[in-house]
């Protein structure tokens, strides 16, 4: 996925402003694809640039006032086409992983209160999912739309049960040994 793509859906789903569109990502996207406010605004004036955005006209411009975007029927094809796209899963790269396998080199000193930690912050994050969902998507969803965020949504939640399902048996291994 690449980030024009992930603006380009934000803001069909609703126009918006950079502003408006990073707090966005920080409350929704961002919990799958993270970028910083700078790269937002980077993209947004690339869009722009390249006919997939524009910035809506306000009844009278002043210096210093936030541009709203909406997107263009050029934009919208373009997420269609990338939507349509086949795209092969990608390897898991976390470094959690690379640094337990170096602790089977040189000793697992720390390793247990470093997976104990991840486990805490994957436990609060499947925590806040949970409170996303009993609150948006409660009682299930019957637009397709609705249906497809909750499906990401539960995307999450799953990856976040592994992870806790994977640390507590890490733990445990870990103090057995």
């Amino acid at each position: 996925m690449s980030l024009p793509h992930a603006i380009l859906t934000a803001l069909l789903e609703k126009p918006s402003s950079g502003l408006e569109l990073t707090r966005r990502f920080d409350r929704s996207i961002g919990y799958f694809w993270s970028s910083t406010h700078q790269q937002i605004y980077r993209e947004l004036g690339k869009l722009e640039q390249a006919g997939r955005i524009r910035a809506l006209p306000t009844a009278a411009p002043a210096r210093g006032q936030k541009k709203e975007y909406e997107v263009l029927p050029a934009g919208r094809e373009e997420l269609a086409a990338w939507v349509a796209l086949p795209e092969d899963p990608r390897p898991v790269r976390d470094p959690l992983l690379l640094r337990m396998r170096a602790a089977a080199v040189v000793g697992v000193n720390g390793m247990e209160t470093e997976l104990r930690r991840h486990l805490a912050l994957h436990e609060s994050q499947l925590a806040e999912y949970r409170e996303i969902e009993e609150r948006d998507f409660t009682p299930a969803p019957e637009a397709d739309a609705d249906r497809l965020r909750h499906l990401v949504l539960r995307g999450g939640i799953d990856l976040e049960t592994f992870w806790i399902g994977w640390l507590t048996r890490a733990i445990g291994d870990l103090e057995e040994g």
